[in-house]
């Protein structure tokens, strides 16, 4: 059960960053430069969903991982930050050991 909620957490973690890089790097562009608008609510519609399914997997995670809420805030604000999801993931030995199992 723990291995199962960290791994999910650690996909999502995955998917929300790179929905994340989207929505900066090529959803915002094309809104500011091409003049495309709908490529932002769209892209911010699904990154939306897809944040908020990651908190709600790391609560999970937390819960049944018994992880520290330092690192629980740290999972937080490091989703916040562009590349910080995945630079935290590479330096945190939790998921890369649920990884290999």
């Amino acid at each position: 059960m723990i291995k199962n909620s960290v791994k999910k957490f650690g996909q999502i973690n995955s998917i929300e960053g790179y929905s994340y890089l989207f929505l900066l790097f090529i959803a915002m562009p094309m809104k500011y430069l091409l003049g495309f608008p709908l490529a932002v609510k769209i892209a911010g519609m699904v990154h939306g969903i897809l944040f908020i399914l990651f908190c709600l997997l790391l609560l999970q995670a937390y819960k049944d991982a018994k992880w520290s809420f330092s690192e629980n805030i740290i999972f937080f604000i490091a989703s916040l930050i562009p590349f910080g999801t995945f630079f935290y993931k590479k330096k945190n030995k939790i998921l890369r050991i649920s990884y290999r199992a």
